[in-house]
Parts: structure tokens; sequence; C-alpha cells
């Protein structure tokens, strides 16, 4: 019977720390209403289990042992839901460098580029190129916004198309007009 209080208390404090951790996501990135609707659920779970686990301390200390694993194993979890949920919108920014040779242009890589945006937009990804000056060359960074859940797929292209090509990824908190695929 003890098994299964222990069981209880840890699936409990799972689900409210993996709440949590979703409801801090949300709120970041502008969802107020669901992550106070989360905060609801996760507070009165966490009322339940404390209280049990308090209310019985001195008379089983084993409860506050499975109360901290599961608070550990509950972020863990958060964090692979929050992943999986993949909310939002990202921006991929590419830089491809011009290739050189002592200062001097060898091969440029004009065509490497364009090809890379046609297949992104084959994919139905919007993309946007802008010229700029690197340190040492002329670099081409292409900046494309999209759903979170597309993150993957974008990037897989890229690396395969371009695996010298300087990559980053930002999640966007607010974005207006522009092209994003559904």
């Amino acid at each position: 019977m003890q098994i299964l209080i222990y069981f209880a208390i840890f699936a409990a404090k799972l689900v409210e720390v993996s709440l949590a951790t979703v409801r801090n996501v949300l709120i970041n990135r502008g969802e107020k209403l669901f992550g106070a609707l989360i905060g609801f659920v996760e507070v009165l779970i966490w009322i339940i289990v404390v209280s049990n686990v308090l209310g019985t301390l001195k008379e089983d200390p084993i409860k506050a042992l499975v109360y901290c694993l599961a608070f550990s194993c509950g972020n863990y979890v958060g964090v692979i839901i929050e992943g999986k949920l993949a909310l939002g919108t990202a921006l991929i920014q590419v830089m491809i460098a011009e290739e050189m040779d002592a200062g001097n242009v060898i091969k440029e890589i004009e065509d490497e580029k364009e090809n890379l945006n046609v297949l992104l937009r084959e994919k139905g990804f919007g993309v946007t190129t802008v010229p700029a000056q690197g340190l040492e060359r002329e670099v081409n960074i292409m900046m494309i916004y999209l759903k979170r859940k597309s993150v993957p797929e974008a990037l897989d292209l890229i690396r395969s198309h371009t695996p010298s090509a300087l990559v980053t990824v930002n999640d966007v908190r607010q974005m207006r007009n522009g092209f994003i695929r559904k």
C-alpha cells in the first residue's frame, strides 16, 4: 500500500512540474490565457501533493525523496513535452560566405545561394536574402521565419545542401505580417 502512495506522489509531482515547465514557456511566448489555465491545475496538484508529503514527513521521510526525484524528472519531461509541442515561431539565419583566396574572390557561391533559396521556397518556406560584409569576405544572409515545428525539416535541407553554412536558430516572440507556411 505504501508503494502506491509513493507512486502517486511521484506521478502527481511529475505532472505538476511538467505543466510548470510548459506554462513558463507559454507565458514567455505571450500565451497568457493558456499559461493561467495551466497554472491553476499546476497549483492545485502542488497543494494536494505537498500537504500529503509535509503532513507525514516525520513518519515517512521517503516521501520527501520521492517528491524530490519527481521534481527533477518533471523538469526533464516538461522540456521534452515543450519540444514536442514546438509552439511559436522561429527565425533561422543562414550565412553563406563567398570562397576567397588571399583576398581575391575565386568563386562566388551565388548559384549555391540561389539554389538553396529555390529549394527552401519549393518546400514552402519564406526566405529573405541580404548581402552583407563579414570580417574577411562578403556573405549572404538568408532569413527564414517559420513555425518551430518546421525547424528540423528546414535545418536538414540546409545542412544537406550547404554543410559549411553558419546557421543560427532563434525564437521569435512576436511577428506581424510576412510569410509563414501553414
